[in-house]
């Protein structure tokens, strides 16, 4: 089998098929034209299900630790992978660097899918270079398992660049906290990525939301995208599963990689 996505419809399998996401991507696949799915893979079933049926790509929405082996797995039986698990920092990243070294397949791992995220998050690294001061607010459910989410660490990662890039100063702040010898409380100002303060809220009846608030003298801009839905997600992930193929071998980070962005 080859990693490389021939002409025609793409046979896809999902793996993690039976949560909340895994759902919706399969009814997303079987939806789609030009794309057929051809396993539903979830904890308890085997993988090579996915070899046996011939899929081309596989989009993986599980956990961290069952990403990696799944990952492993369709490098050895050339699969591709669209992977929308959260958690993957630059050491995990590395890990699948590793796994892929001396293949043809192809990992798209996605910090987010939805197609208003992924403009968000490059209208924020444009701005950036423009504003004393940048800082983001990400708010997600009560069940999400990471924090800051992935998202909003691409977002600082996306912003921090830029800046360097421009030559920008660095981001003025006065606050010492208590382990500083100042007052308040430590946390306070969120955690830092890239150092862009990044402020985690998790709170039942929310889906996906991000706020980048970028200020200078005189002004302020908020730059802020809602998934009210997780339908919001699908057309991203349908846009994975057809393009994958046509990228590098390797390591892709970053649904923008697919888009004329």
């Amino acid at each position: 089998m080859t990693a490389a996505l021939g002409q025609g419809v793409v046979k896809v399998a999902v793996f993690g098929a039976a949560g909340r996401m895994g759902q919706a991507v399969c009814r997303a696949v079987l939806d789609a034209p030009g794309l057929d799915l051809v396993a539903q893979i979830d904890v308890d079933d085997d993988p090579q299900r996915a070899v046996e049926a011939g899929a081309e790509v596989a989009v993986d929405f599980t956990h961290p630790g069952a990403t990696m082996q799944n990952i492993e797995f369709c490098a050895r039986n050339g699969i591709n992978v669209v992977v929308g698990t959260s958690g993957f920092d630059e050491a995990r990243q590395d890990q699948v660097r590793a796994l892929l070294h001396g293949t043809e397949v192809r990992v798209l791992v996605a910090p987010n899918f939805s197609i208003g995220a992924v403009l968000m998050m490059k209208f924020a690294a444009n701005a950036a270079p423009y504003f004393e001061s940048v800082e983001i607010i990400e708010l997600h459910h009560p069940d999400k398992v990471d924090a800051p989410s992935g998202t909003a660490t691409r977002t600082a990662e996306l912003v921090a660049e830029a800046r360097a890039a421009a030559g920008s100063a660095p981001m003025p702040d006065a606050t010492l906290s208590p382990s500083q010898g100042g007052p308040g409380l430590d946390g306070a100002r969120g955690a830092a990525v890239e150092s862009i303060p990044v402020h985690s809220v998790r709170l039942r009846g929310l889906i996906a939301h991000q706020e980048v608030l970028l200020g200078t003298v005189g002004e302020t801009l908020t730059i802020r995208h809602d998934s009210l839905d997780r339908a919001s997600f699908m057309p991203g992930v349908v846009l994975a599963c057809k393009k994958t193929g046509t990228l590098p071998a390797g390591l892709t980070v970053g649904l923008d990689a697919l888009l004329d962005i």
